[in-house]
This record gives structure tokens, sequence and C-alpha cells, in this order.
């Protein structure tokens, strides 16, 4: 199995290749257990983001790694590949935006990373 850092590079090289759209690594050490890397890029459509997902996880494979967990290929709005130290999240830009998920995991420690849903809440009930 290849390490982290090399599942890294093949994943962006291949986001690169792919020309997705704003491309961002966050680095999950000490963050969380579940993995070392977390990438979140776009698609331009669904074609897009399901071309970009099928060709990470053909390159995974091709590189020995196994156990590698897809999910949401069939509507391709959301694509999340787990190839265990590195998760992999593909958009359509509008559902990203939707779920932010870059807010959350680079969100400083101790931060109340959906502050901005309490506030709201607060102010509707009061």
């Amino acid at each position: 199995m290849p390490p982290a850092d090399e599942v890294l590079k093949l994943v962006e090289a291949s986001l690169d290749d792919d020309k997705a759209e704003n491309t961002v690594v966050v680095d999950l050490a000490g963050k969380t257990e579940i993995a070392d890397h977390l990438v979140i890029a776009s698609g331009t459509s669904q074609r897009h983001v399901g071309a970009m997902a099928d060709h990470i996880h053909r390159r995974l494979k091709g590189v020995g790694l196994k156990g590698i967990a897809v999910e949401g290929a069939t509507q391709c709005d959301w694509v999340l590949i787990d190839a265990g130290d590195v998760i992999v999240h593909l958009f359509r830009p509008e559902v990203r935006e939707f779920y932010n998920l870059e807010k959350i995991w680079t969100a400083p420690p101790g931060a109340d990373a959906d502050s901005g849903l309490g506030a709201g809440a607060a102010g509707a009930a009061g």
C-alpha cells in the first residue's frame, strides 16, 4: 500500500490533469484520526465530476491500493472517494458551496464551525 503522501500526489496529479477547479488540500494531522489528508475539488458538471472520480479510482487501483470506497457516483453532485489516509470530495460548485466542507475542516481549534447557523437560529427564535 503506497504511503499517504504518494496517494495525495497521485490524486492531485489526476485532478490537475482533469482540470479540476478550486482544489483544496486540508492537512488533517492532529485534527482527526480518520485520515491524513482531505482533498476537496469542483467539477463543472455532473459528467466532469464523474469522470474525475473514475480517473482517480482507476489510478489508485493502478498503484495497488485496495479497499477504495466510492460514494455518490450515480448522481455525481458530490462524490466521496475514501482511499484510506486520503479522502477526496468532488463537487459540482453549487453543492460544494452549500456544504462548505472547507469551513468545517479549516476552522481554528476550539472555534464553532457552525456558529453562523446557531446565531441565525437564535435570532429567529427570539
